[in-house]
């Protein structure tokens, strides 16, 4: 006799908050815009997902008009606090650079999600960090990063002077880092 498999079987809820951002105010006036399609490909990515308990959270985080550069945005702000009072599981974005476009705020929000137990998903890339190959990509890009900030010096400009701006560009070796070579 074979074993029954019920059907009905209980699936831990999967709290989903989608994040959409865009960075000019324009179009946004439009009866569906930027950030109407994010959040449709978000809402369509985590129904695809009910099989697994994805739900999304009835809060939406929208940023229209605010750049990814860094993490002064009123919805991104509220995400991360009902991130850090345990409201959200998993965040869903459409494309990595809505959540941020600077390596150093990113990192510092995937160490408040991984804090939390919360993963982190992009519709378009194919990146969940809730699977190993999405928590490799995620080391391996941060590991990138913080080899960027140990051995190249920004890429923006260091100081201005009579002779215009001067670049810090990255050292052939460690030993020479700390010699500041105008381009």
């Amino acid at each position: 006799m074979r074993p029954i498999r019920n059907r009905h079987a209980s699936v831990p809820q999967v709290r989903c908050a989608i994040y959409t951002r865009k960075s000019t105010e324009e179009g946004l006036d439009q009866e569906f815009n930027s950030l109407d399609a994010q959040r449709e490909s978000g809402e369509a990515y985590i129904k695809s997902q009910t099989h697994a308990g994805w739900t999304c959270v009835p809060d939406q985080y929208d940023d229209g008009g605010f750049t990814g550069g860094n993490m002064d945005r009123p919805a991104l702000q509220r995400l991360m606090a009902d991130i850090e009072a345990g409201r959200v599981d998993c965040v869903v974005v459409y494309k990595v650079d809505r959540l941020s476009r600077s390596l150093l705020d990113f990192a510092r929000m995937m160490e408040v999600f991984e804090k939390h137990g919360v993963s982190f998903v992009s519709v378009t890339q194919q990146f969940n960090t809730a699977t190993s190959m999405g928590r490799l990509v995620l080391n391996v890009l941060l590991s990138f990063g913080g080899s960027s900030r140990t051995h190249w010096h920004g890429g923006a400009p260091s100081h201005r002077s009579a002779g215009g701006t001067h670049y810090i560009r990255p050292a052939s070796d460690h030993r020479t880092a700390s010699h500041v070579r105008p381009c």
